[in-house]
């Protein structure tokens, strides 16, 4: 039995140098002769550009280039892209704007790129940014999503209207019918805040072009190297794929913002060639991080929910208006349309549904998936408009939600809504939930704190997300621009030591510890004895990266169908061997044994024979490394049920959360430990979103919110010690590993359990986030708070 394999808690590998300051971070690095880039920024929201004067820049100390829009354009390159095409419900394409790498003729948000300058220090770069002139004829901006529609101007001149596609799911029809003999019906109007990602690490870039060898590599802060190499090369243009190396070293976090391919990765790319191989660096400061980032959320919907006598639902219909920002970021059209439609069934088996999305372009930073990427707009909808159902009727929310629970019995299970549902317990996470928290109890809890002047509110959310991301030909007929398997190799060397290679990557999920748990397991060797090798175009097999909680369910099970064949290989080398038919050959523990004999042959030896075939099988190649592609059938389905229970004091709109439990459901686990890290990290930061964050923009379309000093994340005192359950999980028919994503589940879960918890201790709802100020606005237009119930 392999002590650190599959289920135990072992602690992360990577963890070593990370702890010990020793990471190797993209500003970490500093090649000869490196030059510093520093990118000129927009400071108006919608402005025509008449002309850049970049002389006096030109003519400053250090200095080596100054290239704007025009010095693109006239190289060729191409524009960033969206990869998902996405229709509108006439059947017309969605209207896709340019997106240039520097702006020409127009910069469209505060933040979009002008002009980059390139000078032997940073310090000098910034001296020359600020001689650049730019005649600016500013115009009307695009701020306000509500009236995105009748605004007076364009964000894109190529098109005709702000509105980038009208899409839909689902049967109006039936929706409508089952809304007309409704005896109930539950109408909510929310909104979906913006949110700015803030990874430790803000981007960063090296770009090196190697005139001798005709050749380009990039250091960048990616989620998805490979991806990166394949944008850069067939679209934009910048280099040829086939001489373009990506690196994505370590990590400090992404939650979705570094997924995409960003302007500033592709420039200094292009510019190091324009100076003549120098290579040329680009980090981030954090106020250019708030401006420039891919920023997350940002719905306005309207739902109802149709309901019959007895609290059964009939129906729900969702209106929807997405903002993009100023461009069609590389995923931002399928986040609130194929990730957020989709999961609008929720864990419920509501017979029919029908969701419109309106996606517009503002003049505001591009907006595209962050951690949870629709499903936590989705899950955010669903479980508020079921608990006012449930004020409505009456009803606990606890058993309304149980009544219409898609049962145990009823998997694999076809939504509404497109998916199938494999697996699921839904009343399993629900029941441990409550019995956690003592759900019965609360009421007694409740008078304790109304005796010290004090309103406490209990909330739940009962989640469920899609991820893994569904088979090529599923997503690639839906607009998908790209193939959603993943690949990896699995190597020995002589001695029987292990190289695992793998196409995602890794920003802080732990795949050096659980990838190495997995092939440990199936290999039967020592888990010291794994390397994990990700993040280099050039060492690992093409891979579509880490995103949507795919890494283990489908890279993991790349590297666990690798390390099959290489099972299989050894099987043919110990018959051989043993002089035993293959058939008769059982492997176990690390061991090939001749069935109902105690005659084996351990891997190592398998493996040394594969090296140096002396005594060898006739026809089979030498050496012992194995590679492996997974397409997934289908999505996985983590689902899981969240309580919070909070107080507030009515003074002041200060919220404390008391207590938060949640209970998920992530079929089978590989490390315990990193699953219950991956939860934490996703609470926070779906509390984050609930209590704290919201980023703002005035009328001009200024980024108000552009700073830690006016925009909150949550610190060590926001947030409960969490009770994280894994309970007995229903596994995975997605893969042979029987294992879910859990990465996102803690952002997806989180807001409504905050929110309904802040709803029930105080009478009324609250837009995300519930600050103290909205809190306490709320309690002055409320009669009797102590009374809700």
């Amino acid at each position: 039995m392999v002590e650190k394999g599959i289920g135990a808690r072992v602690l992360r590998k990577e963890d070593q140098r990370f702890i010990t300051g020793r990471g190797r971070y993209t500003d970490d690095i500093n090649q000869h002769g490196q030059a510093h880039a520093v990118f000129l920024r927009s400071p108006h929201a919608h402005a025509r550009i008449r002309g850049i004067d970049t002389s006096a820049a030109e003519a400053m100390p250090g200095v080596l280039a100054v290239l704007t829009g025009e010095d693109v354009k006239a190289d060729g390159l191409g524009n960033l892209v969206c990869g998902w095409l996405v229709k509108s419900k006439d059947g017309s394409p969605m209207h896709m704007g340019p997106h240039p790498l520097l702006a020409q003729e127009k910069a469209r948000y505060v933040g979009d790129r002008v002009a980059v300058i390139v000078a032997e220090t940073l310090e000098q770069a910034h001296d020359a940014a600020e001689a650049v002139v730019v005649d600016y004829e500013e115009l009307g901006p695009v701020v306000a999503l509500e009236r995105a529609h009748d605004a007076g101007s364009l964000v894109h001149d190529e098109i005709a209207s702000n509105l980038a596609y009208d899409w839909e799911l689902g049967d109006k029809a039936a929706v409508d019918a089952a809304f007309g003999r409704a005896a109930h019906v539950t109408r909510i109007d929310l909104v979906n805040n913006r949110l700015v990602p803030n990874a430790i690490e803000p981007r960063a870039a090296i770009g090196h072009y190697d005139p001798g060898m005709d050749h380009y590599t990039l250091h960048v802060t990616s989620q998805n190297p490979h991806v990166h190499r394949l944008v850069m090369s067939a679209f934009v243009g910048v280099a040829p794929e086939h001489k373009l190396r990506v690196v994505a070293p370590d990590v400090g976090g992404g939650f979705g913002s570094k997924i995409f391919i960003y302007g500033e990765e592709c420039v200094v790319l292009w510019a190091s060639k324009k100076v003549r191989g120098r290579p040329v660096k680009w980090t981030a400061d954090r106020s250019e991080a708030f401006l420039s980032d891919a920023h997350g959320r940002d719905h306005i919907s309207h739902a109802e929910l149709a309901l019959d006598q007895d609290g059964s639902f009939l129906a729900m219909r969702v209106n929807t208006k997405a903002n993009l920002g100023a461009y069609m970021s590389t995923f931002s059209s399928c986040i609130p349309t194929y990730l957020y439609g989709t999961l609008l069934a929720g864990q419920y088996k509501t017979p029919a549904i029908y969701c419109d999305v309106q996606a517009y372009y503002t003049n505001t930073a591009p907006v595209d998936a962050y951690r949870g990427a629709g499903r936590p707009e989705a899950s955010f909808l669903i479980e508020t408009l079921v608990d006012q159902a449930a004020g409505e009727l009456g009803m606990d929310p606890a058993e309304l939600r149980r009544k219409n629970f898609v049962p145990k019995t009823a998997f694999p299970y076809q939504t509404p809504v497109a998916l199938t549902y494999d697996t699921g317990d839904y009343e399993a996470t629900l029941d441990e939930a409550l019995r956690l928290v003592d759900w019965k109890g609360f009421a007694a809890r409740k008078a304790e704190s109304q005796r010290r002047g004090r309103l406490r509110g209990i909330g739940l959310s009962c989640y469920i997300e899609a991820c893994g991301l569904a088979p090529s030909q599923v997503v690639g007929s839906l607009g998908a621009g790209v193939g959603l398997w993943e690949s990896a190799k699995v190597r020995f060397s002589h001695t029987g030591k292990v190289q695992a290679l793998t196409g995602t990557h890794s920003h802080g999920q732990g795949h050096e510890t659980t990838f190495a748990q997995l092939v440990s397991e199936k290999l039967g060797i020592p888990y010291e004895d794994v390397e994990v090798i990700h993040g280099d175009t050039e060492k690992t097999p093409v891979g579509m990266g880490t995103y949507g909680s795919r890494s283990l369910a489908v890279g993991g099970e790349a590297l666990a169908k690798a390390c099959d064949k290489l099972v299989e290989k050894g099987k043919k080398i110990a018959a051989h061997l043993l002089e035993a038919s293959e058939a008769d050959i059982e492997f176990k523990d690390g061991n090939f044994t001749v069935a109902g004999t105690d005659r084996s042959k351990s891997m190592g030896e398998v493996v040394f024979t594969a090296y140096v075939p002396h005594n060898y099988p006739a026809g089979l190649e030498p050496g012992m490394e194995e590679s492996a592609f997974f397409d997934p059938p289908n999505f996985t389905y983590p689902a899981g049920t969240y309580v919070c229970e909070l107080e507030i004091d009515p003074a002041t709109g200060t919220t404390e959360i008391l207590r938060f439990v949640a209970v998920d459901d992530f079929g089978n686990v590989i490390n315990p430990m990193i699953v219950e890290g991956q939860v934490h990290g996703g609470l926070a930061q779906g509390i984050g979103q609930a209590l704290l964050e919201g980023a703002v923009y005035d009328e001009s379309g200024q980024l108000l919110t552009g700073s830690y000093m006016d925009y909150t994340m949550p610190r060590a005192d926001d947030v409960p010690s969490f009770e994280v359950v894994t309970a007995a999980g229903t596994a995975s028919h997605a893969n042979s590993l029987g294992v879910k994503g859990c990465g996102e589940a803690g952002a997806i879960g989180a807001p409504a359990a905050v929110i309904n918890a802040i709803t029930n201790a105080i009478g009324r709802r609250v837009e995300m986030p519930a600050t103290p100020e909205k809190v306490w606005r709320a309690l002055q237009n409320t009669q009797t708070p102590q009374a809700a119930e």
